[in-house]
């Protein structure tokens, strides 16, 4: 009786404590002497990965995963608003625009005083959190640029801070064009491999100041952080509902009262961080994938944090920001480390190379360059015409492009359902940009002069599926008389000269010029594995079977002015059938050459490659103009993919197993074509393999087009398809890759500049990833390959280079997408392997003189004609239509080494460029120099009223970003860094703009 009563007086006494508000003291600042632990709130938003875009932003198909950017953006305004101290970072703008568009004007001008009061920053600032390894520097940035002018229209800020916490690697264009030419302050991220952390531990050197460029050096270095784990909190500190990190519990009234402890392992995490950083300030990453859903209970303990660990006293806890801890960092003065080159490739653990992704989903990859070049080709038409204010434009396109360079869209590493969502995205933007191009093209090519008012608009249609041997608009009957338009437009700054092919029904044709002259032209029959993959993809993309057969590809050699087009005619020869057979330069001859000789060389001009018919394979590379002869060979096979429990080979992570020759299975062949343009080598590998290696007149490459799939599964192994080139030219290990399709970055095998690499998978940790080419070099010749995507290569060999052209495999690799990378198309519930339909291009030269091809024919690759079709009765469209047009001055062209990668008007009426020198200092004799532009003849046909130059994100002036720009120290540089080439203001009476070695230059123009 007597502890009965006891326990109800004591329960009483509990129930009866005066309740009392507790009021957390958040206001600490920075503390200098001691240690400042900088809590940084965040959330990781995926823009598409296990749910797509749409999906994660308002919280769908949470059976996959619960997540809602909704939610937490919803939930950060309340909780900012409830303590003045408290601040969170934001980063993907492709969320934050959603949300915002739903909001009310009064909720928008709150967060417009959180924004302005520094309590919600906005970081990065792109679209997405954009892929370094697959994503091609153009693409970079226009997402960027994207998702800055919207947050500098909106709130007239420019973000400081790059924060590429997720990537899977990090490229030195990220560094110093993405991070220093956008005016970034610092560069945060996760990823880099875990030998070079625990090196970058031990020295204190996960800080570091980052000279991403040669060229340009310390006029575009950054300082950059890798966090000590990852982007997450220190273990121990979650705070999303249903986390079960230890809370702070401080009601002493209560069970459970842990002050203390939690207050000695925040003191403990923060002295460990301290351990391997330098300077007395620490960041944490409070936050990690979606986080925030309900921002109370991250902010609730962070409250209790900074509150009783300053009572405490050993180290400071504060709100911060990645720009208080970068500004807190400069105001040390330390000396950072030097880093230069890249952090590729990544492994995330022993026998974990993320070296997979570099070429996982090839089919998105090529569809996202091809979208890419075409959005580039589009702006500059609609600058022509003048840009709709109402739909169509190109602002879709622009959207979807953005989305798809998420570091899990491009990548190919997200689940199956949210890779069609970047598709149908893209497909959704080609269709109302393809609008765009058909009405400019239209507006370009009628002649006022020379047509009625009352004439029909033209009509125009396009061929997408070129690819796949698939073109309505070229594959119509011409027995009526009817001519077929093909307009040849070139969005590059230079005059153009290329062999076009298009499938034709007829083999009596001829081409003839907007002068009405005949030209050249070749005819080439469809092999039946163009022909096979053309019905299967035109029924999987369409729903309908074609309907015609082409029996031919028409071949000629089309130029077209610098940022300008021509037209052509393809119409009904009156000659006699019988004339198909003869050679005829103005027609056509192709010959199919058995195995007759066992040597064959084939190329109809400088160029031969030559054979061994009896052996079907490629031995030797000839070029007589440039006197260059190697032995060269070419083959496939492929590497079965690990399924090790412990790390299988998957989308993100490439572990091979063993290497297997591809056996031809009874199917092999072996065909030349032979003509006045080009010879065709056609080789049928195996059932699932079949090349076309084209040589033209005029060019002094080889161009191999590949057909690869559906890769067979039913052995029960994952393969891994990749084609190797073998020559006899002593490397030494050495070749070179580029950083975003921008610079070459030299790599040796098995090795590691920054740290000694212990050496565990020699095939995958030797690959990096490719978006324009690599070559390798000897003391007398250079060997390059240049690709049409993103592709993962490697020398593997001395003389060798190798590149991964298409993955199917059996299971996951276990980091996080619970899928394997085993794409599949169905038609009518019948569903096979992926085929992948692409092209790489090889060449030989003489030492030093390689550079001029890579960067002139990797812009062609990158920007190929836009060709556009009309049909026209007899000779009507000459009499009625422009058919020769050039943007520029005619007499101008830009320079060899200038390429004009932005011709865009923007909203508001102005317009802007972008001009980028293609090439790094020394990298030519006679192009790695300071270049010129002259505007007023670019734009010949208007008057430059003023003229702006802008960051590369085109958020703010260049005089202003250099004037705010944080001049970091490096180790071993104690004075200022030497003076770097630049090109010098801009004369606003000559507008004469000058480029260095890699300089890319942004301007805003204004014209009358």
């Amino acid at each position: 009786m007597a502890i009965g009563a006891w326990i109800l007086i004591a329960l009483m006494s509990i129930w009866c404590v005066e309740s009392k508000y507790m009021v957390y003291n958040t206001t600490s600042k920075i503390v200098p002497g001691k240690l400042n632990v900088h809590l940084v709130a965040h959330s990781h938003d995926d823009v598409g990965w296990l749910k797509t875009v749409d999906q994660y932003y308002v919280g769908s198909n949470n059976s996959i995963q619960g997540a809602c950017v909704q939610n937490v953006l919803d939930s950060i305004v309340p909780a900012l608003l409830a303590d003045k101290n408290r601040k969170f970072i934001y980063v993907e703008q492709a969320f934050f625009q959603r949300w915002w568009r739903d909001q009310s004007e009064t909720v928008q001008e709150t967060v417009k005083q959180l924004i302005n009061s520094g309590q919600l920053e906005l970081i990065n600032g792109g679209m997405c959190m954009h892929d370094e390894a697959t994503s091609h520097y153009i693409d970079m940035i226009d997402q960027t640029t994207l998702g800055h002018r919207f947050i500098k229209q909106e709130f007239n800020l420019t973000p400081r801070i790059g924060w590429q916490i997720d990537p899977f690697g990090h490229s030195a264009v990220q560094a110093y064009l993405l991070s220093a030419e956008v005016g970034f302050d610092s560069l945060f991220f996760a990823r880099i491999d875990y030998q070079d952390r625990a090196k970058r531990k031990d020295e204190k050197s996960l800080e570091v100041v980052w000279r991403g460029s040669k060229s340009l050096g310390s006029s575009a270095q950054i300082f950059a952080g890798a966090f000590p784990e990852n982007y997450e909190p220190p273990s121990n500190f979650y705070y999303e509902v249903n986390d079960d990190s230890p809370i702070v519990q401080d009601n002493m009234e209560l069970f459970d009262y842990n002050v203390p402890e939690r207050v000695n392992e925040f003191v403990a995490a923060a002295l460990s961080q301290a351990n391997i950083t330098r300077t007395n300030h620490v960041m944490w990453t409070m936050g990690t994938d979606f986080k925030y859903q309900y921002a109370h209970t991250w902010f609730r303990q962070m409250d209790k944090f900074i509150h009783y660990v300053n009572q405490d006293g050993r180290v400071n806890a504060l709100y911060s920001t990645p720009s208080i801890y970068t500004d807190a960092k400069y105001a040390t003065n330390e000396a950072w480390p030097l880093k230069t080159d890249d952090y590729f490739p990544y492994a995330d653990r022993i026998n974990a190379y993320w070296t997979g992704y570099f070429t996982s989903r090839p089919g998105l990859k090529g569809y996202v360059r091809t979208m890419s070049s075409y959005y580039l080709a589009a702006r500059q038409l609609e600058f022509f015409k003048g840009r709709s204010k109402v739909r169509p434009n190109t602002d879709y396109l622009a959207d979807a492009l953005a989305l798809a360079q998420h570091h899990d869209g491009l990548t190919g590493t997200s689940k199956q359902h949210v890779a069609n969502d970047y598709a149908k995205r893209l497909s959704i933007g080609y269709e109302e940009a393809k609008k765009v191009v058909e009405t400019s093209l239209a507006s370009i090519t009628s002649s006022s002069s020379k047509t009625d008012s009352g004439s029909p608009v033209t009509k125009f249609q396009q061929c997408l599926l070129l690819n796949i041997s698939y073109c309505p608009a070229s594959e119509v009957d011409l027995s009526n008389g009817k001519n077929l338009v093909v307009v040849v437009y070139n969005p590059l700054g230079w005059k153009r000269e290329d062999v076009i092919r298009i499938p034709v029904i007829d083999e009596n044709v001829i081409v003839k010029d907007s002068e009405g002259k005949e030209i050249e032209s070749q005819l080439l029959p469809l092999p039946n594995a163009s022909l096979t993959i053309r019905n299967h993809y035109s029924v999987a993309y369409l729903g309908k079977f074609p309907s015609v057969t082409p029996k031919y590809w028409l071949a000629f050699s089309a130029s077209a002015p610098p940022i300008g087009l021509n037209t052509y005619f393809i119409s009904k020869s009156k000659r006699p059938d019988t004339v198909v057979a003869a050679p005829s330069k103005s027609h056509v001859v192709y010959i199919s050459e058995e195995k007759q000789n066992d040597v064959i060389e084939v190329g109809p001009g400088d160029l031969k490659l030559v054979y061994s018919a009896n052996q079907g394979k490629l031995i030797g590379y000839i070029n007589s103009r440039t006197m260059v002869k190697e032995s060269v060979g070419q083959s496939y096979s492929f590497y079965s993919g690990s399924v090790d429990k412990k790390q299988a080979s998957g989308a993100y992570v490439f572990r091979p197993n063993h290497t297997y020759s591809t056996k031809s299975d009874g199917q092999a062949s072996f065909t030349v074509l032979r003509g006045p343009l080009l010879d065709e080598v056609h080789q049928r590998i195996n059932s699932w393999i079949y090349q076309i290696t084209r040589v033209y007149k005029g060019k002094e490459h080889a161009e191999f087009e590949f057909i690869v799939g559906p890769i067979p599964t039913d052995d029960g192994i994952g393969k891994e398809v990749v084609t190797q080139i073998s020559t006899h030219m002593k490397t030494n290990k050495t070749f070179y890759t580029d950083s975003s399709g921008r610079d070459f970055l030299e790599r040796i095998r098995d090795y590691r500049k920054d740290w000694k690499l212990e050496v565990n998978q020699p095939v995958a940790g030797n690959y990096y990833p490719i978006n324009l080419g690599m070559y390798i070099k000897d003391a007398s010749k250079e060997l390059s390959i240049l690709v049409d995507r993103s592709v993962g290569g490697a020398s593997i060999k001395d003389g060798h280079l190798e590149l991964m052209l298409h993955r199917r495999l059996l299971h996951d690799d276990g980091r996080g997408v619970a899928e394997a990378l085993n794409e599949t198309v169905c038609i009518l519930n019948k569903c096979s392997g992926l085929t992948v339909v692409g092209k790489y291009y090889l060449r030989i030269d003489p030492l030093g003189e390689a550079a001029k091809w890579r960067r002139s024919f990797g812009q062609e690759i990158y920007s190929p004609f836009l060709l556009a079709f009309t049909e026209q009765e007899g000779d009507g469209w000459t009499n009625s239509h422009v058919l020769s047009f050039t943007g520029m001055d005619p007499s101008y062209v830009l320079p060899d080494n200038v390429a004009m990668i932005t011709l865009q008007e923007l909203d508001d009426g102005k317009v802007l460029l972008r001009l980028a020198h293609l090439y790094e200092i020394g990298e030519d004799k006679d192009l790695s120099v300071m270049a010129s532009v002259q505007l007023k003849k670019v734009f010949a046909h208007r008057k430059i009223n003023k003229l702006t130059e802008m960051s590369l994100s085109a958020n703010q002036g260049r005089a202003e970003m250099e004037k705010k720009r944080l001049v970091w120290k490096a180790e071993g540089f104690p004075g200022e860094a030497p003076q770097v080439m630049r090109g010098g203001p801009v004369d606003p009476a000559t507008l004469v703009v000058e480029l260095a070695p890699m300089e890319i230059r942004t301007f805003v123009i204004d014209f009358d």
